[in-house]
């Protein structure tokens, strides 16, 4: 009998150990994904940072040529086609 009480004591031991290791571990794994979640958020934000940037590039791209400059003509007479392009659209749609 007093080999099972040593090897019952020593699977409660075991089960004790294991169970603060996954406590620990679900600890670890909340504050990973804590982390997780602020760096997503985090990209999200510079991403649309990113997007805003390359919008005002564009806009000053084709304020740029509109004041004379011949470096982005042909960029900003696309950009102009397009928007009368989708002026028409909405007369169109209007006029319906």
């Amino acid at each position: 009998m007093g080999e099972i009480a040593e090897i019952v004591d020593n699977l409660e031991n075991r089960i004790s150990k294991m169970l603060h290791k996954y406590d620990m571990m679900k600890l670890q794994n909340e504050s990973l994904q804590q982390e997780l979640d602020a760096a997503k958020e985090e990209c999200g934000k510079m991403e649309d940072d990113l997007q805003n940037s390359k919008d005002q590039i564009q806009t000053l791209k084709a304020a740029n040529a509109m004041l004379g400059s011949t470096d982005h003509k042909r960029e900003t007479k696309l950009k102009i086609n397009s928007l009368i392009r989708e002026i028409d659209q909405c007369i169109v749609q209007l006029s319906e």
